[in-house]
């Protein structure tokens, strides 16, 4: 895939690696547990063996999944992700909680595993020890 962002920017250059259409579906679908081929490609309907197996090998020299040989005849590959690729699970977690809160209809919220009740999302500041809102992106 060729880089379609030449900009000095983390959302432009994570884009390279992740905003092709398809690319994140695999990628949640292997972090829910699809980890074969076959797997991946009957959950995601409409998606051709092309490209899947293109993103797949995409999304492996980024570091994001690895694949491992299950069976040698025929050649079969189960994928699992990285620690780079299960960083992504917030980021998808961003997006189902950005659904909930404003598509028509909502597959899916966000609850706590314990009680069941709806979470939201937050960020902490480590230095100061708490929740904060007032955040800012600044340049490095």
């Amino acid at each position: 895939m060729k880089e379609r962002y030449d900009l000095p920017c983390n959302i432009a250059q994570t884009l390279n690696m992740i905003g092709d259409r398809w690319t994140l579906l695999i990628l949640h679908d292997i972090l829910v547990g699809r980890t074969t081929f076959n797997e991946i490609k009957k959950s995601l309907t409409g998606i051709s063996s092309k490209i899947l197996s293109d993103r797949l090998k995409h999304l492996e020299e980024h570091g994001l999944i690895v694949s491992s040989l299950y069976t040698d005849h025929p050649p079969r590959y189960k994928y699992t992700l990285t620690d780079s690729g299960k960083d992504l699970s917030h980021v998808f977690n961003a997006f189902i909680y950005w659904g909930e809160q404003h598509l028509a209809k909502c597959y899916k919220k966000l609850v706590h595993r314990s009680c069941k009740h709806e979470v939201e999302p937050a960020y902490y500041c480590p230095h100061c020890e708490k929740n904060v809102e007032d955040i800012a992106a600044v340049e490095v």
